[in-house]
């Protein structure tokens, strides 16, 4: 199953999610797509993706253009001080997110997230 942590209102979301659901197509796997900003995901689901991430750099989860991003503070945040602060507000999560085979990838730029598919 592959998951996309999706923004529609995003070209780059939109991009990702025409790429993740060509390969779901071509190989017959489940896709889920979650409008992160709808179901916005809890501190333990951030830390799980988080860990998906293959880094314990929280600020790469980050969308520093945003608000909140300076009025929290959150350049200089620990990580569960920022990812409380995404559960609170998730536009603060940098978008798209794709999951596959329990890791994970920012697609920014789109591609980037074809690296989840590739065979070891």
């Amino acid at each position: 199953m592959i998951t996309i942590y999706h923004n529609p209102r995003c070209s780059k979301s939109r991009e990702t999610l025409a790429l993740v659901q060509a390969h779901a197509d071509e190989n017959q796997l489940g896709l889920q797509v979650i409008d992160y900003q709808k179901a916005a995901l809890n501190f333990a689901e951030l830390q799980s993706l988080l860990t998906a991430l293959g880094t314990d750099d929280v600020q790469a989860m980050l969308r520093n253009n945003e608000p909140e991003y300076a009025s929290l503070n959150l350049a200089k945040a620990d990580v569960a001080s920022a990812l409380s602060a995404v559960a609170a507000h998730p536009h603060l999560l940098q978008r798209p997110i794709v999951t596959y085979q329990n890791k994970a990838a920012i697609g920014r730029p789109p591609e980037h997230v074809l690296s989840l598919f590739k065979k070891a």
